[in-house]
């Protein structure tokens, strides 16, 4: 795998912390060039200089702006999301809107920036990071649910339409993950719940799951850096599930 992607450009959103860091990591130990897309400028400049890469600090709720962009990426990530752990009744109207528009909309105008370039090379990868939210459904989760259960539908029509032309794209459908995301819903769940912190891991996180840890940043990256690389050629409209057997059910 070492030098697979030697003369690839990847973005990475989101790719400051978390999964997203873990992805760039993968992405450049293999030869890629990353950009590391982030909000959080101080983080994606950070990365960027450890990799040997480049940052861009990009507020991807800006969507107006990310109309008017042309990327020349081969391999996008769509990683960046946000989570709000409410029931509906009481889920605000704004951030449900805002959820669906950094974690679907977002990801719809990057793709479309980013396939002119990958159609002229014949070359494309896009790895979006869904979740088994995008398969399956949780209580308190409407926005988030619904923002995944688009990516994947938007994932699939892009497979189709990049079939014939070079470019996959697939989704990655991770359980709960060892990341700051996962880390702020612990103190909602034991609200809504009506348990104690510590009690929320395994009696709401890890119910579904037959492994009953949480998914590491590392291994979600290594699905996706396979998914980037040539091997994956004929891998386009799949969602590959990592969720200990959450799915299974």
């Amino acid at each position: 795998m070492e030098d697979s992607l030697n003369g690839r450009k990847a973005l990475v959103t989101g790719g400051a912390s978390g999964i997203g860091a873990a992805c760039a990591r993968a992405l450049a130990a293999r030869g890629a060039k990353v950009v590391v897309a982030d909000v959080d400028a101080s983080g994606a400049a950070a990365l960027a200089d450890e990799l040997g890469g480049t940052a861009w600090t990009v507020d991807l709720l800006d969507t107006d702006s990310l109309a008017a962009l042309s990327l020349d990426c081969d391999i996008l990530v769509n990683n960046a999301g946000i989570q709000k752990v409410s029931p509906i009744e009481e889920f605000e109207p704004a951030e449900f809107r805002r959820i669906l528009s950094l974690m679907l909309e977002a990801p719809f105008l990057l793709i479309r920036a980013a396939l002119p370039h990958m159609y002229a090379n014949g070359f494309g990868r896009i790895i979006n990071i869904s979740s088994v939210h995008g398969l399956r459904a949780s209580a308190y989760k409407s926005a988030y649910v619904s923002a995944k259960h688009g990516l994947e539908g938007l994932s699939k029509v892009t497979a189709l339409e990049g079939g014939e032309r070079g470019v996959t794209s697939n989704c990655i459908n991770p359980g709960y993950v060892r990341t700051p995301l996962v880390e702020k819903q612990i103190a909602d769940q034991a609200r809504l719940h009506g348990i104690p912190e510590s009690e929320v891991l395994a009696k709401v996180m890890l119910t579904e799951s037959a492994v009953k840890r949480l998914v590491e940043p590392a291994e979600v990256a290594s699905l996706a850096a396979w998914l980037a690389s040539d091997d994956a050629g004929m891998v386009t409209g799949a969602s590959y599930t990592m969720d200990g057997g959450w799915s299974a059910r």
